[in-house]
């Protein structure tokens, strides 16, 4: 009994440590934080709102690889994220 209980303990951390690094390196694979954290922290510097400016900008910086310059306005520099609209048609992008 014990020793069947240990051999699937075994297995299991085996079998962890194959899938492990896949898990982590797919999931970091599509985020780059040092450059969206730090343009958003910049953009999202004077918002009433802080927390859900830097949500909604690192989704967009995440999906454009850009951030506009300056705490608001200057979207013309990134078009991908200028465009970017929510369900009622206004700028998702911060």
């Amino acid at each position: 009994m014990k020793s069947g209980s240990l051999s699937l303990v075994l297995v299991s951390l085996i079998l962890s440590s194959f899938l492990l690094p896949h898990a982590i390196a797919d999931s970091s694979a599509t985020y780059v934080p040092s450059f969206c954290d730090s343009k958003c922290g910049a953009r999202c510097l004077n918002a009433g709102v802080k927390d859900r400016c830097i949500k909604y900008c690192g989704l967009c910086c995440q999906q454009c690889k850009c951030v506009p310059s300056g705490t608001y306005g200057n979207k013309s520099e990134c078009p991908c994220y200028r465009d970017k609209l929510n369900s009622k048609g206004k700028s998702k992008c911060p």
